[in-house]
């Protein structure tokens, strides 16, 4: 697969845009209007220059990286693609509305994607006459440094598909994979968001301050990032739309987003991306 489609330019989706140049591919991102456009550009921009300071990519390919992506605003550009990667908000009517867009778009052998870290994949794929040929392939964030990408299997999607895709993520992005069955939160998200909830209901509390909940966790069981800080990097609206599709989904207590959680949320306090959540950036 050589010709890929990422919807949406934001945050993942244009780490992933950024991970397939790099892999030589040819890359088209979509977004709503020319703003959107001009944003996701920076973004990856941005993200390439960090590779290149970091000694990690050369500049030259770094440039020619970045020619291998163009940018629209029109989804009927799509219909070249053998493989789309949908990485719209987690919003699930936005994410079927593409869904059943590009459905009749690109051609039969083409496969759909959908990066959402949250909400079942068949849902997703029911809105398309050819459910066989829809996947979920969830990246993580920042993908171009994180190696894992879960591939999410429906009970209708194709095993070709799915195989497909799986080397496609090993052998071309050089990721590392790991397979879920279709349930919400699929592997990691349904491990994390219970820890990251309970850090959240622990401050809330005031049983122990922000900085000491993260200094416990990263000193006393050596994770790389607190879970509070986790939280900023992943974004707390993301977050809790993860923990609203587990707990509607299984209906466990512990799934439950926190209220402080949800207040955040509704003042604007996303995290990292808005410079400001449990910490101030």
């Amino acid at each position: 697969m050589h010709r890929i489609g990422v919807i949406g330019g934001g945050t993942m989706g244009a780490g992933i845009a950024e991970v397939a140049a790099r892999a030589g591919g040819e890359v088209l991102v979509l977004e709503r209007d020319t703003d959107g456009a001009y944003l996701a550009r920076a973004r990856i921009a941005r993200s390439l220059t960090r590779a290149v300071e970091a000694g990690k990519l050369d500049r030259d390919l770094a440039d020619q990286a970045a020619g291998r992506i163009a940018l629209t605003t029109v989804i009927d550009d799509f219909a070249d693609r053998e493989l789309v990667i949908e990485a719209a908000p987690e919003i699930e009517v936005l994410k079927t509305e593409f869904f059943a867009k590009l459905d009749t778009i690109v051609a039969p052998e083409a496969i759909l994607a959908t990066n959402t870290s949250s909400i079942p994949v068949i849902r997703i794929a029911n809105t398309t006459a050819h459910p066989g040929r829809v996947v979920g392939v969830h990246f993580f964030n920042p993908v171009p440094v994180l190696p894992l990408v879960e591939i999410v299997v429906t009970l209708q999607t194709e095993r070709a598909v799915a195989d497909k895709v799986t080397a496609y993520a090993r052998n071309t992005l050089g990721k590392r994979t790991i397979e879920s069955k279709d349930q919400a939160g699929f592997v990691v998200n349904a491990l994390l968001i219970p820890y990251l909830c309970s850090a959240i209901r622990m401050a809330e509390s005031r049983f122990a301050s922000i900085a000491d909940i993260d200094e416990g966790m990263v000193v006393g069981y050596a994770h790389p990032m607190g879970p509070l800080r986790l939280t900023d990097t992943i974004g707390l609206d993301t977050t809790l739309a993860i923990a609203e599709s587990l707990y509607a989904e299984f209906r466990e207590p512990h799934y439950n987003p926190p209220p402080l959680l949800r207040r955040m949320v509704d003042a604007g306090y996303l995290g990292r991306k808005t410079g400001r959540g449990f910490y101030t950036y």
